[in-house]
């Protein structure tokens, strides 16, 4: 198996820094295109798992120096397994048809049963581990428990988090108990996928970064902290007790790097705002770092493509023993990139990182 992404995790030396992309399966792909207009809805492919498993497969076929799989779901299948009805409507993204308003809404909130409620996203790991025959390693995820409360208050998304903002400042303790039952229900989730053959997960905070300083520490961390404690942290391989490394990614999280990787993870993701040199001197002894490109910075030329990439793998620096990267995007790749700027990218980052550490880059 290519393990230089598990080795990159772990803090260990390796011959070139490895990459993956955030939402690699996805709509800039037109064999993903196909294979959704195949499904019939967004919904039906992620609950299909022989069509989740072909979805994951298509970036790694078409790009072999891709290092890792990330299983294809959703973030919103947690909600959705508790009841609130989800449903994406055309042009408008993710909603529930139920919302959370109240304090008999969070205690009517059941912890889902993770084969009878989510057993098509475990099929679809232990279906996607099989395909991938130790090709790379696979990534389960899940959105953090801030995170969907606010999808889960707001309905949907949301442009100024006004709803579940408020009822964060008004009842403060009710707050804390959705995201307690959140955390329970994360935690069962990965743990399940881990079961299941996860080799890595990673926890998309994507929302953390709207709360301001105190309330962060408050809501969304101390929530991911929670998950974190609760997570399997070991796996058997082959018979061979094996770490399962956790990736924790806070968009908008660059104030906060030294206090989230205080929560015991192997990894952080930073967005592209963060200064990975500086990263890595805040944090890189204790964790690994995973970005940080500018997911637009593929709507330029190839040339330009792997010119920002090089400025990000010498922003780092080299990586070496006790220090990891893994290069990856500050957020999920744009539906409108074309396909060709990903080969640039992944061959400049392949090349480039194997040159750093052979000493022989650009001067």
């Amino acid at each position: 198996m290519n393990q230089v992404f598990l080795q990159a995790l772990s803090r260990q030396a390796t011959p070139y820094t490895p990459v993956w992309l955030m939402r690699q399966a996805g709509r800039y792909l037109p064999e993903y295109r196909a294979t959704r207009a195949r499904a019939g809805s967004f919904l039906a492919l992620a609950k299909t798992p022989e069509l989740a498993c072909e979805v994951t497969m298509q970036p790694l076929d078409r790009y072999p120096l891709l290092d890792a799989a990330i299983l294809f779901s959703d973030i919103l299948t947690i909600p959705d397994a508790m009841g609130l009805g989800l449903y994406f409507a055309e042009g408008e993204g993710p909603r529930f048809e139920r919302r959370i308003e109240s304090e008999a809404d969070v205690a009517a909130l059941p912890l889902p049963d993770m084969e009878a409620d989510l057993g098509y996203v475990m099929d679809a790991v232990r279906l996607i581990r099989s395909t991938l025959n130790g090709r790379v390693p696979l990534i389960g995820f899940s959105g953090s428990p801030w995170t969907l409360a606010c999808y889960m208050v707001e309905g949907g998304g949301s442009d100024d988090f006004r709803r579940v903002k408020t009822l964060m400042y008004k009842r403060p303790d009710l707050m804390l108990e959705l995201l307690r039952r959140n955390a329970k229900a994360v935690a069962a989730y990965l743990n399940a996928q881990i079961q299941a053959g996860a080799q890595a997960v990673m926890i998309f905070d994507t929302w953390g970064g709207v709360l301001p300083d105190g309330l962060f520490q408050k809501f969304s961390l101390a929530s991911m902290r929670w998950v974190h404690d609760a997570l399997i942290r070991e796996r058997s391989e082959a018979g061979v007790p094996t770490p399962v490394p956790s990736i924790v990614f806070t968009k908008g999280g660059g104030l906060w790097l030294e206090e989230i990787a205080a929560i015991g993870c192997d990894a952080l993701g930073v967005d592209w705002t963060v200064n990975l040199g500086a990263a890595r001197a805040r944090v890189g002894n204790r964790v690994a770092l995973q970005g940080n490109l500018d997911p637009m910075a593929l709507m330029a030329d190839p040339a330009q493509v792997q010119a920002q990439a090089l400025k990000v793998l010498e922003s780092f620096g080299i990586p070496q023993q006790g220090v990891g990267h893994v290069f990856n995007l500050g957020h999920g790749i744009s539906q409108f990139t074309d396909p060709e700027m990903v080969t640039a990218l992944l061959e400049a980052v392949r090349d480039y990182s194997t040159k750093q550490r052979a000493g022989s880059t650009r001067s």
